[in-house]
C-alpha cells in the first residue's frame, strides 16, 4: 500500500474503484444532513469521482485530495475544466469554480488546511486502506477535522478470507472501534450488493454488503 501502488493502478487504469456515476447513497442520504449552502466538504482519497460534480452542485465547496496527479488531471480533463494551479505546502492545488483537488499524501493535511470544512464524505477512503492505516486514518480526521463536523461513511463488509483488498471489509465493529470514541455513528442502510458485484462473485466471494453510516464529530 505504499504510493506507487496506486500510482500504478492509475498509469494501467485498474480503477475499478471508480463508478461511473454519481454515487446512490450520496444522493439519498446527504441532503437529510441539512448543511448551509456553501458548506466546505472533505473528500478523502477523492480520485476522479463524479460525487465532487454533485457536490458542487449542491452548493457546497469541495476540497477533494487525492495522490495522484493522473487521477487529478483527467477529472478537470473529462470535464473541461481549465483549473487554477498552484501550492500549498507539500500539496499541488487544482481549482475550478468551488472545486479544489489537493495532490498529495493525506496524512500531510493540517488542521488548519481543513478548518472551515464543516463536512466528510468517504465513499472509498477508509476501505482502500489496510488495518494500520486505517487505524491512522481515524486518528488524522480526528486530529484535523473541527468540531461538529457531519458527513457520511460508505464501507464494505465481506469475508476477507475470500478476496484480498482493496478495497478491503471494514466490518462494523472495526467502525465502532475506529470512529465510535470521536464520532457518533448511526447506520442509514445495510444492502446486499452481491448480485451486482461480478468481480467479487469471480473471486469467490459469497456475501457482499455496503453499509452507509452518518456520521457526526463529537
Amino acid at each position: 500500500m505504499q504510493p506507487e501502488f496506486w500510482h500504478k493502478r492509475w498509469t494501467t487504469n485498474q480503477i475499478g474503484f471508480h463508478l461511473p456515476e454519481v454515487n446512490p447513497y450520496l444522493q439519498r442520504y446527504w441532503p437529510q444532513l441539512s448543511l448551509e449552502e456553501g458548506a466546505r466538504v472533505l473528500v478523502p482519497l477523492c480520485g476522479k469521482s463524479l460525487d465532487l460534480l454533485w457536490l458542487a452542485k449542491c452548493g457546497h465547496e469541495v476540497l477533494g485530495v487525492e495522490l495522484s496527479e493522473k487521477a487529478v488531471e483527467d477529472f478537470f480533463h473529462e470535464h473541461q475544466f481549465d483549473p487554477d494551479v498552484s501550492d500549498q505546502g507539500p500539496f499541488t492545488v487544482y481549482r475550478a469554480g468551488s472545486i479544489e483537488i489537493w495532490c498529495g499524501d493525506f496524512f500531510a493535511l493540517t488542521a488548519g488546511d481543513v478548518a472551515d470544512c464543516s463536512a466528510l464524505y468517504d465513499r472509498a477512503a477508509l476501505i482502500a486502506l489496510p488495518p494500520k492505516m486505517r487505524e491512522q486514518y481515524a486518528e488524522h480526521l480526528k486530529r484535523i477535522l473541527p468540531k461538529d463536523s457531519l458527513g457520511i461513511l460508505i464501507t464494505l463488509d465481506y469475508d476477507q478470507a475470500q478476496k484480498d483488498g482493496p478495497p478491503f471489509a471494514v466490518l462494523d465493529d472495526e467502525v465502532q472501534k475506529l470512529f465510535g470514541a470521536s464520532w457518533e455513528l448511526k447506520i442509514l442502510e445495510d444492502q446486499d450488493v452481491l448480485g451486482e458485484s461480478w468481480k467479487f462473485v469471480e473471486s469467490g466471494v459469497t456475501r457482499l454488503e455496503e453499509r452507509v453510516y452518518r456520521v457526526s464529530s463529537r
